[in-house]
């Protein structure tokens, strides 16, 4: 089984990378009945001995799960906060690399001053995190587009794994600022750290502030009415009294964040029959090495608190992703071209409605 490390820089990737390492547990606490350490569980977790901080090996009793991260910030405030809150024991010190100035929403003072001064720390982490894989596939990095240290040490960041690790799959999740966005220099950060992005990234799940908002709103609208409760949506069981009691002002957002990427990654770490690997996704969904932008979708929408909303039939979950309100980028495909789609279905469904709702929408994409 293959493993995947996820690197958090600046404010945003951290809190993305909180959300996520949340459900992810959660997710593997549902699915994982007996307790061991299995490879499903070892794909973004190492069972360590809480005892000594040996490292267990596989088929071991679960006993403390250190998550596969790098957590970079250089504002510490946003670090300290996981590091005292209920996912304090998935970190320890050898895996977090803080300052406290922070790079004053400047792309250059994050890529050149702070690059420069921790590009040694920076690579000693990644070493480590990779030589606790045994079969390292890909990295995850999360990031801001409009911040400094986001974009700019987050992009900083890129360039070195590309340098440091040409062979492992690079997929990167940026935030892009909304145009209310109140960093009046966020437009300048997003170009230059484009530049870095088309250059060292394998693949880009770009994600845009308003877009959250406009999905986060139609939530409201579905669930006006409805009881708040726990529902499963794509194998995650989630609720507001769950591991994070009180929703923070980002989480919802967050939230659909995480979820597109545990959807994502879902094929890499359980079992089926029509499973694809990580690598898969960038040979079949980039035509050209430069051209690895993808548009990610996700449905069902379900937010933090999860509503008790009715199920979703399959057809519908196929027209949703090709709709523009359940896109995580506000963009409109269908005035272009589509030169390759990937639709990743969790769950029990039969390969004969998988064909058929294929077949559909490749006639009507066809037609328009």
């Amino acid at each position: 089984m293959t493993q995947s490390v996820v690197v958090q820089v600046g404010q945003c990737g951290n809190q993305i990378g909180c959300r996520f390492w949340d459900l992810a547990l959660r997710e593997h606490a549902h699915f994982n009945k007996s307790g061991l350490y299995d490879d499903t569980i070892g794909t973004f977790f190492h069972n360590v001995d809480s005892r000594n901080g040996v490292h267990l090996a596989g088929g071991e009793r679960i006993q403390m799960l250190k998550a596969r991260a790098v957590l970079v910030d250089m504002e510490e405030g946003v670090v300290s906060e996981i590091l005292q809150g209920p996912l304090r024991d998935v970190f320890d010190s050898t895996q977090l690399l803080t300052d406290v100035s922070g790079a004053g929403n400047n792309w250059a003072v994050g890529y050149m001053t702070y690059g420069s001064t921790y590009r040694e720390k920076i690579l000693d982490k990644l070493r480590k995190a990779a030589e606790q894989c045994d079969c390292l596939q890909a990295f995850f990095l999360l990031h801001s587009m409009g911040g400094g240290t986001g974009s700019g040490l987050g992009t900083k960041v890129l360039s070195l794994l590309k340098d440091e690790f040409p062979e492992v799959c690079r997929i990167v999740t940026p935030v892009y600022p909304s145009l209310e966005d109140d960093v009046i220099i966020s437009p300048y950060n997003s170009i230059l750290a484009m530049r870095e992005l088309t250059e060292n990234a394998d693949c880009v799940l770009p994600v845009e502030n308003q877009a959250l908002v406009e999905i986060l709103n139609k939530i409201k609208q579905t669930s006006h009415g409805r009881q708040s409760g726990a529902i499963m949506s794509g194998g995650i069981v989630s609720r507001k009294d769950g591991l994070i009691g009180s929703e923070r002002p980002f989480d919802a957002m967050n939230n659909i964040v995480a979820k597109m990427l545990l959807n994502m990654t879902s094929s890499a770490r359980f079992e089926g029959t029509l499973n694809m690997d990580l690598n898969e996704i960038t040979m079949n969904m980039v035509p050209f090495p430069q051209l690895h932008y993808l548009v990610p979708s996700l449905s069902p929408l379900y937010s933090l608190a999860d509503v008790s909303a009715p199920t979703r039939s399959l057809d519908q979950m196929f027209a949703d992703a090709f709709s523009k309100g359940h896109q995580l980028i506000k963009a409109n495909p269908k005035q272009g071209l589509y030169l390759a789609c990937a639709l990743m279905v969790r769950g029990n469904v039969q390969v004969s409605d998988l064909r058929r709702n294929i077949e559909r929408h490749t006639y009507i994409i066809t037609c328009k």
